[in-house]
């Protein structure tokens, strides 16, 4: 696994909004949101027994709060064959969050998801309605 470098908070936001934006002028993507916190402990590093022992869900609660990693990508796109879609580059993105920053930090990030998303469109869910009712007559109708 290849570290990468872990951008600010302030230019991971700044970095993000530009994705969505990316995503927004191309028509089409997904953002894709991830969070997971930091373990300090090397992988493969077997608890102590005694911390099993007592407490089966010992990881749950650490000693001292550890930070979250927040990452964002788009998921690189590969053409397939017979579609008019173009390779996209892919773009990944993350930060690193003190455990006293966490409040400040997801204000910031709910109100940048926001701003994402406000280019939606609202899901059509008509077609599946007019199929069921098409299947649900012509099972009526055979009888």
């Amino acid at each position: 696994m290849v570290a990468r470098d872990h951008l600010s908070n302030d230019e991971f936001f700044t970095q993000l909004g530009n994705l969505f934006e990316y995503n927004r002028k191309k028509g089409h993507g997904t953002v894709y949101l991830t969070q997971k916190r930091l373990a300090f402990e090397t992988e493969g590093q077997a608890p102590s027994s005694d911390k099993v022992a007592d407490d089966p869900l010992w990881d749950t609660h650490p000693e001292k709060p550890l930070p979250i990693l927040i990452r964002a990508n788009n998921n690189k796109s590969t053409p397939r064959a017979g579609t008019d879609r173009e390779k996209i580059d892919k773009i990944a993105l993350s930060t690193i969050v003190q455990p006293d920053q966490l409040d400040a930090f997801f204000v910031r990030y709910a109100e940048a998801c926001k701003a994402g998303m406000s280019g939606l469109k609202k899901r059509d869910r008509r077609g599946k309605k007019d199929k069921k009712k098409k299947k649900k007559g012509a099972t009526e109708t055979k009888g």
